[in-house]
């Protein structure tokens, strides 16, 4: 496993699309037992090196209720996102993940960690990925239909405070999913 993440951690294959070049963020573990597959690093966290090092991981950590120890132990998590490294501005926030890191990372990723018990997809480029004509029409619809993709996948919005509309407007998100997603995550832990 380890030769695989010092592999990927060089790996400069977009490179020359990124705005900041390539910098792959990624964790894992053969012992990892949740995964949780976002859309790919913002800046701070392409500064920092440390995958959801910023609010989206703070809020992150706090729907899955778990402490920091916890979240950024490989042993618990392993965190593979769609693209690994920055993908630039957009015209309304990041741009989408580079393509090219799902298909030829992932697959050899999952078959070093055998313990995986639940994938945790945030938002519509994992969700669309994995799920396939299994993903509803809209974020929505997929997130508030989660019960259909377990056990194997946890469907979730992303968890960015640019979200803030999209919360208020689906309140049964808090009040219902995310008790669900706690209860998982803790049975899987203990």
């Amino acid at each position: 496993m380890q030769n695989l993440l010092s592999e990927i951690k060089k790996c400069t294959i977009c490179e020359p699309h990124l705005d900041l070049g390539a910098n792959p963020v990624v964790t894992g573990h053969q012992n990892s037992k949740i995964v949780i597959i976002g859309q790919a690093p913002g800046t701070k966290v392409h500064k920092s090196g440390i995958p959801w090092d910023d609010a989206s991981g703070k809020q992150l950590r706090k729907w899955l209720n778990v402490s920091d120890d916890d979240f950024y132990n490989v042993n618990k998590f392993a965190i593979v996102p769609m693209g690994f490294c920055y993908p630039g501005k957009g015209k309304s926030g990041d741009k989408p993940p580079k393509k090219e890191c799902a298909p030829k990372w992932h697959q050899e990723l999952f078959d070093k960690m055998p313990n995986i018990e639940l994938i945790i997809l945030i938002g519509m480029y994992a969700q669309n990925y994995y799920l396939k004509d299994k993903a509803k029409r809209t974020l929505t619809e997929t997130v508030d239909n989660y019960p259909a993709y377990l056990p194997n996948y946890f469907t979730m919005p992303h968890p960015s405070p640019r979200n803030r509309f999209w919360f208020t407007k689906n309140p049964w998100f808090e009040k219902n999913v995310i008790p669900e997603l706690q209860k998982r995550v803790a049975e899987i832990l203990n």
